[in-house]
């Protein structure tokens, strides 16, 4: 048996270059390159931070390939990984490497624009807010004599720097206009415009109108 294996072993030997040469020629013809932008994708980040900013949102990838697959190639095949595992609160710079870019078979990135990005981390925190029902209109009889909210505080959840800026949380609008004794309403939280979380999503506003007094 190993007699036979070594028999002829210089045309064996000659066979497989040749068939890799020719695997060599068939694959290097029809290559071609293309850019693409595709969306950053920030991965692992630390349960304590959140992104307050980034100077890119999207990468342009040239990829090269064979031409048969590279005609049926669009952005919503590629993703792009930035590893935030180690990052700590403020700004810093993190490289987008190719390794980082996932792409369909048989393609591969020659480069990435830009080749790096920097991104701005900060903590995350909670706040105690009151939730403040948002009124349209008024009694066509009458006069409002209380309004009651239930639970009566919110707590929201955010950058910290998102929660300086807000001191209250609206509900969505309540028309008081032909209210005429007592309602309830179960309102929606309105934190719309924002990029906070409140614990709760509803609340319960009870109004009630009295007769105006001749």
């Amino acid at each position: 048996m190993k007699h036979r294996i070594f028999e002829n072993i210089g045309l064996k030997v000659s066979a497989v270059l040749i068939a890799v040469f020719l695997w060599f020629f068939v694959t290097s013809q029809g290559q071609s390159e293309i850019s693409l932008e595709a969306p950053l994708e920030f991965k692992d980040i630390p349960a304590e931070l959140g992104i307050a900013g980034s100077t890119a949102k999207a990468v342009t990838l040239t990829i090269r390939g064979q031409e048969r697959f590279m005609k049926n190639l669009n952005a919503s095949d590629l993703r792009v990984f930035l590893d935030l595992g180690r990052a700590k609160p403020g700004e810093a710079v993190y490289p987008v490497n190719k390794e980082d870019v996932k792409l369909p078979f048989a393609m591969t990135v020659t480069n990435v624009a830009p080749p790096s990005v920097r991104v701005k981390l900060e903590e995350i925190a909670q706040k105690t807010v009151p939730v403040r029902p948002q009124l349209l209109g008024l009694p066509e009889k009458g006069v409002v004599t209380t309004i009651i909210v239930e639970p009566r505080v919110a707590v929201i959840k955010g950058l910290k720097s998102e929660l300086r800026k807000i001191d209250m949380v609206r509900t969505e609008p309540f028309d008081m206009s032909h209210i005429s004794g007592t309602r309830t309403e179960e309102l929606d939280l309105d934190t719309s415009g924002t990029n906070v979380k409140p614990d709760i999503s509803k609340v319960k506003v009870k109004i009630t109108v009295a007769e105006k007094k001749r």
